[in-house]
C-alpha cells in the first residue's frame, strides 16, 4: 500500500479496486471501511453518546444472548469479500457458526448487525450499509437513533430488507431471527446521561 498515494477528500479515499490486504495494510491509525474496493474514512470518532449506547445495548444483548451468541463491539471487521469489509458497531454469530471466526475478523454474514446513528454516519448507516448487509445476507440488520431513543428493526426477506418494527420507550424489543433478545430501549436509554 505504500507505493499508492491516496486522495483523501470529503471522507471518501479515491482510490477503486483496494482489496482487503491493502485495507489491512493501513498503519495511519485511522478506521476505514472497505466498501466495493473504495476505502470509507469513519471519522469523526463516535461520540460520547453513540459510545455509551453501544455499551448499554451491549450489556443488554450480552446478558441474555451470551451462552447461545458471540458477540462483538466495533471495531471488529466483518469481511463480506475481499473488496468489502463493514464495521458495524454490534455484530452477533451464533456460537453454532464458530467457523466463520477468524483471528482477521467475522468472515462472512453474522446473524445480526447493529448501527448507531452519528449525524456523520446517517447517510451510509440508512442507505449504504442497508444495501451492503442485504446484499450479503445478513438475516437482521438493527438501526439504533440515539436522539429519538428508537430502534428500527429490518429483517431480510428476497434479497431486500423490510422494517418490521420501531421499538421505543417500554416495547420489549424482539427478533423472529434471535429468540434469547429481551430488553427495551427506555433501559438503555435510561442510563445515558444528558451531555452538553
Amino acid at each position: 500500500m505504500t507505493h499508492r498515494k491516496l486522495d483523501l477528500e470529503k471522507n471518501i479515499i479515491k482510490e477503486n479496486n483496494l482489496t482487503y490486504d491493502d485495507y489491512a495494510a493501513l498503519d495511519d491509525q485511522k478506521r476505514y471501511e472497505l466498501a466495493g474496493g473504495k476505502l470509507e474514512l469513519m471519522s469523526p470518532s463516535p461520540s460520547t453518546i453513540h459510545q455509551l449506547v453501544s455499551a448499554e445495548l451491549n450489556e443488554a444483548i450480552t446478558h441474555s444472548c451470551k451462552p447461545d451468541y458471540f458477540i462483538f463491539c466495533a471495531p471488529i471487521d466483518v469481511i463480506f469479500s475481499s473488496k468489502d469489509v463493514r464495521q458495524p458497531d454490534i455484530a452477533l454469530v451464533d456460537r453454532k457458526r464458530v467457523e466463520i471466526l477468524t483471528n482477521r475478523g467475522i468472515e462472512g454474514s453474522p446473524d445480526l448487525v447493529v448501527e448507531i446513528l452519528s449525524p456523520s454516519s446517517l447517510k451510509r448507516d440508512k442507505i449504504d450499509k442497508l444495501k451492503s448487509y442485504a446484499d450479503y445476507s445478513v438475516p437482521e440488520y438493527w438501526i439504533v437513533d440515539p436522539s429519538h431513543g428508537s430502534l428500527e428493526q429490518y429483517v431480510l426477506r428476497d434479497k431486500s430488507y423490510d422494517i418490521i418494527n420501531i421499538f421505543q420507550d417500554d416495547e420489549t424489543v424482539a427478533s423472529p431471527t434471535i429468540a434469547c433478545i429481551s430488553f427495551t430501549m427506555k433501559r438503555v436509554m435510561d442510563n445515558i446521561p444528558s451531555l452538553r
